[in-house]
């Protein structure tokens, strides 16, 4: 007598067929936004030439944009105004096509609000990072907001001889200032509040971060001979293929910090990283610091840290938008 055998588990062939499902969903989305995208950038170009060439004015766009309404009510989205947009559009991006892979590749709403940036440079470095990060409309608007761009520019990380060396593209992966607005702290703080912020709202603080970091947990334990010792928050990064060890002060740089962030980086590279990893990177998150000071403790120091600054409120835009066209400008005067 033949025995009955067992049926097979479905589950994995359900997991890849939902896949595939989800898969070819987002394949058809990219596909109609890069169209859609294409479409408005033909539009913007067809307006921006018959307004030059052929004097169209409002009057005309905008019996333009009663004509579709007329013959295609079912197509929206193609108002005067919206229109006028198409052409901004166009006109924005058309000397430099060198950026067309990186629009395109961009939902309507995010172009939209990367256009009304005043400088080619800042439009650039938000698009780019919308790309890199798959940053949302929101998220996007939030780096505006905190001045993303104008931060990144004005104030480069101060990392240490060692770091720069073993990383030479670390200046993209972290940031002198973090801006931390989100976390609804009060200026009086303890350091346990700020991590307990931190924590509670991680989301947030990755998209500050950069999306490549990992959150590995808080008061990470390390035992070194009889002795526990604890990490403030531990990451790891994917780009670097490295630890990230973050300690918190909610006062100024001191010098004397560096040596409990080294002797945690030598832990982790003895008993927590994995051998294809690179060494483990030190971030030391204060919330006041003297660059000179913090010049003076890194130029000889041998372990792979940096210093940063947090602060707990958006930073003011207009100033650091002044302070970098004084920096351009004296560039270009030197």
């Amino acid at each position: 007598m033949k025995t009955k055998q067992p049926a097979n588990n479905p589950e994995q062939t359900f997991r890849e067929l939902l896949h595939q499902i989800r898969q070819t969903q987002t394949n058809i989305f990219t596909q109609a936004n890069t169209a859609l995208i294409d479409l408005y950038w033909r539009v913007g170009q067809t307006l921006s030439h018959n307004v030059q060439r052929e004097a169209w004015g409002k009057g005309v766009v905008a019996e333009l944009a009663h004509y579709i309404a007329q013959n295609a009510p079912d197509i929206k989205g193609f108002s005067d105004k919206n229109l006028w947009r198409m052409k901004q559009f166009y006109e924005t991006y058309a000397q430099t096509e060198i950026l067309a892979t990186v629009w395109r590749e961009l939902s309507w709403s995010h172009n939209r609000l990367i256009m009304t940036l005043k400088t080619a440079e800042a439009r650039e470095y938000y698009l780019r990072l919308s790309v890199k990060e798959r940053l949302t409309v929101r998220e996007l608007e939030r780096h505006i907001n905190a001045a993303h761009f104008e931060r990144s520019v004005l104030n480069p990380p101060k990392l240490s001889a060692v770091l720069r060396e073993s990383h030479p593209d670390i200046h993209q992966a972290f940031k002198d200032q973090y801006v931390l607005e989100f976390l609804g702290l009060p200026d009086k703080h303890s350091e346990n509040d700020l991590q307990r912020a931190l924590v509670g709202h991680m989301k947030a603080f990755i998209l500050e971060l950069g999306q490549d970091f990992i959150f590995m947990g808080e008061e990470f334990r390390l035992q070194v001979g009889n002795q526990d010792f604890y990490i403030d928050l531990l990451f790891y990064h994917r780009g670097l293929s490295a630890l990230v060890a973050f300690e918190l002060k909610i006062g100024a740089f001191a010098p004397e910090h560096l040596g409990q962030l080294s002797f945690y980086l030598e832990a982790l590279d003895r008993d927590v990283k994995k051998p294809h990893e690179n060494p483990s990177i030190g971030v030391l998150l204060c919330r006041d610091k003297d660059d000179e000071v913090v010049e003076y403790a890194l130029s000889r120091h041998l372990s792979p840290t940096l210093i940063a600054q947090y602060q707990l409120q958006l930073p003011d835009k207009k100033l650091l938008q002044a302070r970098l066209h004084q920096l351009l400008t004296n560039e270009l005067n030197a």
